[in-house]
């Protein structure tokens, strides 16, 4: 190895040391989250309360009789969301029947890019043409969008509008889209090309699964913004749908920054729930992949619930804007793993998340704001002209990415309908296409930032979304496919994938560490290829030089207490992404 390899190695491994190093700052109350810490005691402040049961009247009556008010009641974790004074707080951990107390977090979806009119192939990318042409398109699978809303558009349109049911969650009153983000996304999983009428098939704007029905069930507001009670609300009502409609995927392409364990996160907690109950939950990992604020270099970014080991999270791909894939790079932006205080290793997958073309229309918040973003009609029409699509619209982000994997999930879920969320993300992650560069750069055209990108297991995951692989493999997984821990033993110098006793990993030559994640995803260091997970020997004076010292990870350890992904939107570069690496 040169001396470079060599530089580039130590430092990787430096980052990553800080990352499994960072402990959660205690909080004074164990039962109180630490960003509910120092507040002060007349500040109103809206928290998820956890009781040791299902609350009812009585339970909630301890919260309202501390100056409480109930604004909405969430079963499916055994919690409310309420409002009270920061100062009754403690008071109120210390009752034996109250087991957790977090703040009702603000999140938002994450996805925008300024770009040239180039098409993004990420159908092709992926191989869904495949599943199209053996008669697999999703029928007959319901699909929970838990976003902004879904706008009636005729490419959710065929015999009947496939928009099955809609909700709000918002208190707005209504489940259409006033921003921009949920209908793109669900443009993703299940538009059909309708209004895209090319001359060839690779000109069609379709979706992964272009006749699956959606379950629209609007989170966010016309700005983007929702919290967590109302998604959990969410996925407690799609959990409640799920055999009247069939609804056998989650798409949560939304988060914030994590605060607490996965263990204790109320909304960890829902989406293992919705798992539970037999339903796919697929999630966007975050676009905070340039983020080096804490110094390193992007790794630690997840966040929640894609932090959570029983979902699927979701790294983005860029296309280049070219048919085959092999050419495909990670987006820079593109949160990396592993999660901050559990350190479960993310993402899972990546996908093709940048410079999408899906559907809008143009009263929505986002193409007001990045007109940029739009598309001619010449695009995608035979003779068209330069004006302003009407119909398709341009984002980037990991949203995007894990919508295209709600997608496939549908396409697997149609062909083999007894599949249980663990043997889809097993299968998924068994056939991810692992050809990987051992590096890429990328330029930001603003700043003229360079930013280096790995290819190991805390960037891609076990690899790049192929659904005809997917949809060929016979091998059915017995066992929970949580995502494995991150764990350093300092005795021996190592890195070790730690998995539950009952895991799908390593039970057989099918399933093993080796034949998941590959070598070809642990470049540079990272964790290698053998089930022991040994990272090579570079690794070890590094590791030995800062384990045990005092974390540097403080309390609000990914971007602040007041942090989401993004006050604006994130997008591949600072302020805007050309096709081909910025």
């Amino acid at each position: 190895m040169n001396s470079f390899l060599k530089n580039a190695c130590k430092l990787f491994l430096i980052l990553i040391a800080f990352i499994l190093l960072g402990k959660p700052a205690f909080a004074r109350h164990p039962k109180i989250a630490p960003d509910l810490e120092a507040l002060d005691a007349e500040v109103t402040v809206d928290v998820i309360v956890q009781f040791t049961q299902v609350p009812t009247e009585r339970l909630h009556a301890k919260v309202l009789d501390r100056g409480g008010l109930l604004n909405s009641e969430l079963p499916i974790v055994k919690s409310g969301a309420y409002s009270i004074p920061a100062g009754k707080l403690e008071e109120l951990a210390n009752d034996p029947e109250v087991a957790r107390i977090s703040r009702d977090h603000a999140l938002r979806g994450t996805a925008t890019a300024i770009s040239p009119a180039t098409l993004d192939y990420y159908d092709y990318a992926v191989n869904a043409e495949y599943g199209w042409r053996k008669g697999l398109d999703g029928t007959g699978v319901g699909v929970a969008v838990i976003d902004s809303g879904i706008v009636k558009v005729p490419d959710l349109e065929d015999q009947k509008y496939r928009v099955v049911y809609s909700q709000d969650f918002t208190g707005i009153g209504s489940a259409d889209d006033q921003y921009g983000h949920g209908t793109h996304v669900a443009g993703i999983v299940g538009g059909n090309g309708r209004n895209s009428t090319g001359f060839n098939y690779f000109y069609t704007f379709r979706g992964i699964a272009p006749n699956v029905n959606l379950i629209n069930l609007r989170v966010l507001d016309q700005n983007g913004e929702g919290t967590d009670s109302a998604v959990i609300r969410a996925i407690q009502e799609a959990v409640s749908l799920k055999e009247q409609y069939n609804i056998r995927v989650i798409n949560l392409s939304l988060g914030r920054p994590v605060y607490e364990s996965y263990t204790l996160d109320p909304l960890c907690q829902a989406v293992e729930s919705a798992w539970s109950a037999g339903m796919v939950v697929v999630v966007a990992a975050g676009n905070d992949g340039r983020d080096d604020s804490r110094g390193t270099n992007g790794y630690g970014t997840i966040g929640s619930p894609g932090n959570d080991p029983f979902v699927i999270t979701v790294g983005a791909m860029k296309t280049m804007g070219t048919l085959p894939r092999t050419d495909d790079l990670i987006a820079s932006y593109s949160s990396k793993g592993p999660s901050m205080i559990d350190h479960v290793v993310k993402p899972d997958l990546v996908a093709p998340g940048n410079l999408i073309i899906s559907l809008y229309t143009e009263e929505l918040t986002l193409p007001r704001l990045y007109p940029g973003n739009e598309i001619p009609y010449s695009l995608y029409k035979v003779n068209g002209s330069s004006a302003v699509s009407s119909s398709y619209y341009r984002l980037s982000g990991t949203s995007m990415a894990a919508a295209a994997v709600s997608g496939a999930v549908a396409l697997l879920l149609q062909q083999n309908p007894s599949s249980t969320p663990d043997q889809v993300k097993a299968r998924l992650m068994l056939t991810a296409y692992k050809d990987f560069p051992a590096s890429s750069t990328a330029t930001d055209p603003v700043t003229g930032q360079v930013y280096v990108n790995y290819y190991d297991i805390f960037t891609v995951g076990a690899g790049y979304l192929d659904v005809l692989a997917a949809l060929n493999d016979a091998d059915i997984a017995a066992g929970d496919a949580l995502s494995p821990l991150a764990s350093y033993n300092s005795a021996s110098g190592t890195i070790q994938l730690v998995t539950a006793s009952n895991s799908v990993w390593g039970t057989s030559s099918v399933w093993g560490t080796n034949s998941v994640w590959g070598t070809s995803v642990t470049r540079q260091g990272a964790v290698s290829g053998n089930p022991a997970a040994v990272w090579n020997d570079c690794a070890i004076q590094a590791f030995q030089s800062v384990w045990g010292t005092n974390s540097v990870w403080g309390t609000n350890s990914v971007g602040g207490t007041n942090s989401v992904w993004g006050t604006s939107i994130s997008s591949d570069s600072a302020t805007s992404i050309l096709i081909n690496g910025e």
